[in-house]
């Protein structure tokens, strides 16, 4: 049995348009993601503070993303709704340089 998943990514939100990505990604970014099969839940983490160490240069949020398996998420991502809300997300974007680290929930 395969175990949930978690996707993480640091983004740098243009600060002028924060406002309005929140808005699009609360009303239209994780609505459509629910919909899928699998998913179990989607965040946008704000960053306030690097308690220990540095946070990566530019990054004000993580965004975390988790289903049930990695297969379900994959059908998400291929699919017609992800790359048009995905495409529109990364418009409020200041950078597109960010990994995509993928985590097996224990």
């Amino acid at each position: 049995m395969s175990r949930p998943i978690q996707l993480h990514a640091d983004l740098a939100f243009d600060p002028e348009r924060e406002a309005e990505a929140i808005h699009y990604f609360e009303t239209v970014y994780r609505p459509a993601a629910m919909r899928f099969e699998g998913y179990v839940d989607l965040r946008l983490l704000k960053l306030t503070a690097a308690l220990v160490g540095s946070a990566p240069a530019g990054v004000n949020y993580r965004f975390s993303i988790a289903f049930t398996r990695e297969a379900l998420r994959q059908q998400w991502v291929a699919s017609d709704a992800h790359t048009e809300v995905w495409g529109h997300l990364e418009t409020f974007l200041t950078s597109h340089d960010y990994d995509f680290l993928l985590f097996e929930v224990i």
